[in-house]
């Protein structure tokens, strides 16, 4: 093959990389030159470095911008960082800048710890900035109103909602908004139950509100609580009457068990005693079936004369017949 054949191929293949190393590399030269005229320098060789290690380099370049135009010199090997320990770089940055302009403090380190932490830090930022409302209890809860009785006994339903404004440094570690509604619901049941009258409450329902928001509701959490106002306060049920009728209900079926179990003793103690004069008279008909034994051996050894039995008969016949005229007497009322 002629020189000039492979002069002429190795320039043709030369050229076709040549044009896809331009190509590859030119997409990097505009992020870089785009980052060097906002004042955001990015070394062209990071950029490169970037790609091989599954960073976004769109996303690192535009974030460092933005933030530098804010007034914050984030390097790109810390948003870098951050991108590859699965955080949301645009987030933070956009959260960063909103503090900023806020006068709220937060560095760098906080802010991608709340990141990852799995926190919304840029609507933490916009919270706390902005103060927002939580309604006690919420619409998902299964309950429209908190429910609590007076000393009086009665109910009262009362529906709060909480001024929140988020408290970044606790952010990290603080409970969240669930806590705060069970805690409000907690001093507003409290609150409710050491009112002496129901009246009370209904007539200051500011005093449940300052109750509770003295007891310090956001320790621990990661809001603080601005205010707690009470939207509502309906009357419910007499739940003092209602308590006392059911207990009268009870006594009134334990009496009538005890009164049931006392008829009952009365009924077998009857059949006791019954049972008893049934057996003695079985005994007094056992002892009178022993009396003609008794005269017939008299009548063998000479003890008893026949003269001697018919005047016992006799005696018997007399008895019998004045238990008969008493009687009669009696049942006429006669004198006898």
């Amino acid at each position: 093959m002629p020189p000039n054949t492979l002069l002429i191929g190795g320039l043709i293949v030369g050229g076709i990389v040549l044009l896809i190393f331009l190509f590859i590399i030119g997409q990097y030269i505009s992020l870089w030159f785009q980052a060097l005229l906002s004042g955001a320098r990015v070394r062209l060789i990071d950029l490169i470095m970037m790609r091989f290690r599954k960073v976004r380099p769109q996303e690192i370049v535009f974030n460092r911008i933005s933030a530098k135009k804010a007034g914050i010199d984030l390097s790109s090997d810390c948003l870098e960082s951050h991108y590859l320990a699965g955080g949301r770089v645009t987030n933070v940055v956009r959260a960063m800048i909103a503090a900023d302009k806020a006068k709220i403090e937060l560095p760098w380190d906080r802010a991608t710890a709340i990141d990852l932490a799995g926190r919304n830090i840029l609507e933490a930022v916009e919270t706390s900035v902005t103060p927002k409302v939580i309604d006690c209890p919420t619409a998902t809860a299964g309950k429209t109103t908190i429910d609590a009785v007076a000393k009086d006994g009665i109910q009262l339903k009362a529906k709060a909602r909480v001024t929140v404004r988020t408290n970044i440094g606790r952010l990290v570690g603080g409970a969240t908004d669930e806590t705060i509604i069970a805690r409000v619901g907690e001093g507003i049941v409290s609150a409710i139950g050491s009112a002496q009258s129901h009246k009370e409450v209904l007539e200051n329902p500011d005093a449940i509100s300052k109750a509770v928001l003295a007891k310090g509701l956001d320790a621990g959490t990661a809001y603080e609580i601005l205010s707690i106002d009470i939207a509502d306060v309906d009357v419910g049920i007499n739940i003092g009457a209602k308590l006392q009728a059911d207990q009268a209900e009870a006594d009134k079926k334990r009496f009538q068990a005890e009164a049931e179990k006392r008829r009952a003793m009365a009924v077998a103690q009857e059949a006791e005693f019954t049972a008893e004069i049934e057996k003695n008279r079985a005994l007094v008909v056992l002892a009178e079936a022993e009396v003609p034994k008794a005269m017939a051996e008299s009548f063998r050894k000479g003890h008893l004369g026949i003269m001697d039995y018919y005047r016992m008969k006799n005696v018997v016949a007399d008895t019998a017949m004045r238990d008969s005229i008493a009687g009669d007497q009696r049942a006429t009322g006669t004198p006898g």
